[in-house]
């Protein structure tokens, strides 16, 4: 990545997305004319502007670039500051449930694997789709709600949404062409 760095941006470095398992193409601007050094895989980026498809995020040493914003997996953020009610939104029940069935559907096609009454492809097939997020600590929780695309915390009484992000981004198809995931474009550029 690009040498220059700030020097306390570790410090105040809180990120909001991370990079996804594939890593990103980057370019100096939003426009896919002059490409940069590539985000590594699950690296931990700050969402600093969007511009329609394209992001500009920094990286923990200061470095900045823009992306294709889309693939980002938002992270959860801290709890809601103390001192403030939660504002209640939609019944936490309803994406615990949903995460319930997600995992128990994970669970369930992974002993098919295992046992060997499945094989990848069929397994790949059975796990298509399937996306959740739960972090559980104590008597908190984040959830992820794949639906909206953004993180909701919850201490059991009351529901708060975070790190919120815009509709759901399409995910690619098991099986696609192998050379479109290595071809190097720019968000907006018929992806």
């Amino acid at each position: 990545m690009n040498p220059a760095t700030a020097p306390d941006a570790a410090a105040d470095f809180r990120p909001t997305h991370v990079v996804p398992p594939d890593g990103l193409p980057t370019w100096t601007a939003p426009d896919a004319a002059v490409p940069t050094e590539p985000l590594d895989p699950l690296l931990p980026v700050r969402l600093l502007d969007r511009r329609g498809d394209w992001g500009q995020v920094l990286c923990s040493n200061g470095w900045t670039a823009w992306t294709d914003s889309r693939p980002l997996v938002p992270l959860p953020q801290g709890p809601p500051a103390a001192g403030g009610p939660l504002t209640r939104t939609a019944d936490a029940r309803r994406l615990l449930a949903r995460a319930e069935e997600t995992l128990g559907a994970y669970h369930r096609a992974v002993a098919d694997l295992a046992a060997g009454r499945t094989d990848g492809e069929s397994f790949r097939r059975s796990t298509e789709g399937l996306r959740i997020g739960v972090v559980v600590d104590g008597d908190a929780v984040w959830l992820y709600d794949p639906d909206e695309d953004h993180w909701c915390y919850c201490d059991g009484t009351a529901m708060a949404v975070l790190a919120p992000g815009g509709p759901a981004a399409p995910r690619p198809a098991s099986g696609s062409d192998p050379g479109e995931a290595t071809r190097i474009v720019g968000p907006g550029d018929g992806r």
